[in-house]
């Protein structure tokens, strides 16, 4: 059974072998695409089924037992979040090729873009499931090598620029981060996560503090938290709307994964931290007053982004189980949400020709769909009831009045302005952009690279894909309930960790 952990790193690298070979075969490369995402949502489901009810399930390769071999575990955190992101790569993956036969036809194939999508799939999966820090440094690899290809594809002069500042932050931080492997492997003997909790409690604090703080730096890289996000809203925008999405909804995710993964497991903390509630504070502040001065909607979208990702901070500042339960469902909600809105944002720019807000107007006359298809996300960003993002958000409010510290009361206030603000930023898009004089679509810019606009043009693939995506945010609203158990759950392993390192170390979980 313990090979199910396997499947979702290992499958999408074969395909993607396969898939490479099919480079002639359009149809083959998408069915393909398609029959491996979908298997890997089935093998998700069940993994999140039995770790849940059951226990985590590990998978020793080569048969060496951890510390000394590799484990990959699948527990309730990495088997929901896995499941949720794979979900969205479907439904990206499902847009992408409504887009590309629109644009180019039926029988044009791609050489590169479905392999390297399956690749990034298996780096994201690996992401979650490994149970060791130089494993996590080999799947964020993963998915920046993929990313490179994905972000550069027939794409212009700007775009390469930006593409370039994307690039170097990103080599600068995983040289960062094998720094980082090869000091904790020197003062712990270790890099097993499992192992890692016992053996940084024999450090000096000041050793072990220094640690902690490197790994905030590595990650708040990956994940954008402010001040270490200035790449973030210069290198998205620039990418065509599939692909900024799906790099939006996951790479940061997978970075705030990875922070709460190693800061919670390996390191002792106290009942709140009040550095990260500082930094969350200025995350999502920061976030939400950029994205007021863009006019560009793919940067305003993005500066959200970069504000919402201090919502995760937050919760992890304030350290407990309620913090983390709360954390674990924004998580969940903005996946999925900020995927639909950089989609909705692609549907837009084929009707406009533009990104900027002040040349569009009157789209709804044009559109109700997208304009619907716009709403339900946009509200449930700013936390509007009864929507995913208010009951994600209202969770992490109840975590850090509970906590009740001066820096979590300002840390919630902080929240709730935040909330507002997004609230602002997305009724002003949606005056700018469906209301008011409309307007006739300009002109694509540049009809030869990969990023088409103001054609009109869309599929039903493309309308279908944005539609399931939004549907899965209602859906994360009305299953609240389920979720937060799930979360709550999640949350108290987490913070215990007993059962993680019982697993992984001693044999206790399914096929440990």
């Amino acid at each position: 059974m313990s090979v199910l952990v396997a499947i979702p790193v290992l499958l999408p690298l074969g395909a993607a072998g396969l898939s490479m070979a099919f480079g002639r075969f359009a149809d083959v490369q998408r069915w393909l695409g398609l029959l491996v995402l979908g298997v890997i949502v089935v093998d998700a489901t069940v993994l999140l089924h039995i770790a849940d009810t059951r226990a985590p399930l590990v998978l020793h390769l080569g048969g060496w037992a951890a510390p000394v071999g590799i484990a990959l575990v699948a527990d309730r955190l990495a088997a929901l979040l896995l499941l949720v992101s794979v979900v969205v790569m479907f439904a990206v993956l499902l847009y992408s090729i409504g887009q590309r036969i629109t644009d180019y036809g039926r029988g044009t194939s791609s050489t590169t873009f479905h392999p390297i999508y399956l690749v990034l799939c298996a780096g994201v999966s690996l992401a979650y499931l490994t149970g060791d820090l130089f494993n996590l440094f080999v799947a964020f690899e993963i998915m920046l090598a993929a990313s490179y290809v994905l972000i550069t594809r027939r794409t212009t002069a700007n775009r390469v620029r930006a593409g370039m500042t994307y690039t170097i932050v990103s080599l600068s931080s995983s040289v960062l981060f094998l720094t980082l492997i090869g000091l904790v492997y020197s003062a712990t003997g270790t890099v097993n996560l499992a192992d890692l909790a016992a053996e940084t409690e024999k450090l000096p604090r000041a050793l072990s503090t220094a640690l902690a703080l490197l790994m905030v730096i590595v990650f708040g890289v990956k994940s954008a938290m402010v001040p270490l996000h200035f790449w973030l809203p210069d290198s998205y925008p620039n990418a065509p709307a599939p692909i900024t999405a799906i790099f939006a909804a996951l790479l940061t995710k997978v970075g705030i994964y990875a922070m709460i993964r190693t800061q919670i497991l390996v390191f002792d903390r106290g009942p709140s931290w009040r550095l990260m509630l500082v930094l969350a504070l200025a995350t999502m502040l920061v976030g939400a007053l950029g994205a007021l001065a863009q006019n560009d909607l793919n940067r305003l979208l993005s500066f959200l982004l970069v504000s919402h990702i201090g919502f995760m901070l937050f919760g992890l500042g304030v350290y407990d189980v309620a913090g983390l339960t709360g954390v674990i469902l924004y998580i969940v909600h903005h996946i999925t949400v900020q995927a639909a809105l950089f989609l909705v944002s692609g549907l837009v720019t084929r009707y406009t020709g533009t990104v900027a807000l002040s040349r569009m107007g009157g789209l709804v006359r044009i559109s109700p769909l997208v304009a619907v298809l716009f709403a339900l996300p946009a509200l449930s960003l700013a936390g509007v009831p009864p929507f995913s993002g208010f009951v994600a958000k209202l969770a992490l409010l109840q975590s850090g009045v509970g906590v009740g510290t001066g820096w979590a009361y300002v840390a919630a206030a902080g929240a709730v302005l935040t909330s507002l603000l997004t609230l602002y930023a997305v009724a002003r898009v949606w005056t700018r952009v469906f209301w008011g004089r409309t307007r006739l679509p300009e002109g694509d810019p540049d009809p030869t690279d990969e990023l088409v606009v103001g054609t009109g043009d869309t599929s039903r693939a493309m309308v279908h894909a944005t539609g399931m995506l939004v549907c899965v945010t209602v859906l994360v609203a009305v299953l609240a309930g389920p979720l937060a158990a799930v979360s709550e759950r999640a949350a108290e392993d987490l913070i215990s960790g007993e059962a993680y390192r019982t697993a992984v170390l001693e044999g206790g979980g399914i096929g440990g």
